[in-house]
């Protein structure tokens, strides 16, 4: 007689995951969400959508990379959800969407109950930081494909943005300031390049090295930083002075912000106006990444940046200030200076 756990699948484990992530979900919810969660399909109210005069919807999926394998090694799993929720509600705040609500996928070689329910809570508080209902999900159990303690995530969100107040390259102008928000550590981008670094150079995550503030483990799974109510925020006050967004992810800075600038024009950054953040610098010099190689992985200590009116700038500073947000001018743009010019790069060299 064969079973399906005898396969490797356990379904009663599965509806042990289920149970243990529920507190976590009721509070990732909005008043649209309709029902709960074990349901075919997540519903979401969009009657307010007739409001507006021409809502457009907007989708994002993404994952967090090889940043699971770090979580996998600490045995650390409550914190890698934040990471996905960021990855994709931060795409959509680009063009000015609200992101509304967000499903997620995780795949794991066993359903370890308590495991699973840690990864959904991350992905709940990330949700729930970001104003996003977690309306579904999927656990797969992957038996003789993944390791017992292997697991990917992934996820996809919706948002909503009405049509003449859509951001994008198109409202960007001449002597735009380019506003930087910090980023909270390496996020969830280039840990191909980091474990490659950690393998080669033998570092060790349970250690704490100088210039570091906590261990190395504990440093690369910091949780990347939610951005979206800061920019929904900015987007409500400066209207059109508020010309548009760069997330900054896998690409770095300059090719992710070259994304929102449109024919003739260079965002130009100014490495002056930031230091470089400690952990960058210490696995850029133990393996001796180059310059080019680092800015082209990791965001070097920016995650998002909008562009501005240079009429609002301070006031776009000191607005996500008020909200707990350190904001610095780290840029301009300026007209190319031929058709063969990036669209965007860095000048100078990095404070301190």
């Amino acid at each position: 007689m064969a079973t399906y756990k005898d396969s490797g699948v356990d379904i009663d484990a599965g509806d042990r995951a289920v149970e243990l992530m529920k507190a976590s979900i009721a509070k990732a919810s909005r008043p649209e969400v309709m029902g709960g969660i074990g349901g075919f399909a997540g519903l979401f109210d969009a009657s307010a959508l007739k409001s507006m005069k021409q809502p457009l919807l907007a989708t994002s999926t993404d994952g967090v990379g090889t940043k699971t394998e770090i979580a996998r090694q600490m045995g650390k799993y409550d914190t890698i959800g934040e990471d996905l929720v960021a990855m994709v509600v931060d795409d959509l705040v680009v063009c000015g969407a609200e992101p509304l609500f967000m499903t997620d996928y995780i795949a794991v070689g066993k359903v370890i109950p308590e495991r699973i329910a840690d990864i959904v809570s991350g992905i709940a508080r990330g949700c729930e930081k970001a104003g996003t209902a977690l309306v579904g999900g999927e656990t797969a159990e992957h038996p003789g494909l993944l390791a017992e303690d292997e697991f990917d995530i992934a996820g996809a969100a919706t948002g909503v943005v009405d049509a003449p107040l859509q951001l994008g390259a198109d409202r960007v102008k001449r002597g735009d300031l380019i506003i930087a928000m910090p980023a909270s550590g390496f996020h969830a981008n280039g840990f191909s390049l980091i474990r490659h670094i950690l393998a080669t150079q033998k570092l060790d995550l349970s250690k704490r090295y100088e210039g570091l503030s906590a261990t190395l483990g504990e440093i690369l799974l910091t949780p990347t930083e939610i951005y979206a109510l800061d920019c929904l925020a900015l987007i409500k006050a400066q209207g059109e002075k508020l010309r548009t967004f760069s997330h900054i992810t896998g690409g770095g800075l300059a090719d992710n912000t070259a994304r929102v600038i449109p024919a003739g024009l260079t965002a130009i950054y100014d490495r002056s106006t930031w230091a470089l953040p400690a952990e960058v610098k210490f696995l850029s010099e133990v393996a001796a990444v180059p310059q080019a190689d680092m800015e082209r992985t990791w965001n070097c200590g920016i995650g998002m940046s909008a562009i501005v009116d240079p009429a609002v700038g301070d006031l776009v500073i000191r607005s996500l200030a008020a909200r707990g947000m350190k904001a610095w001018i780290a840029g301009v743009v300026e007209p190319a200076s031929d058709s063969q010019a990036p669209r965007s790069y860095l000048t100078s060299a990095y404070k301190g």
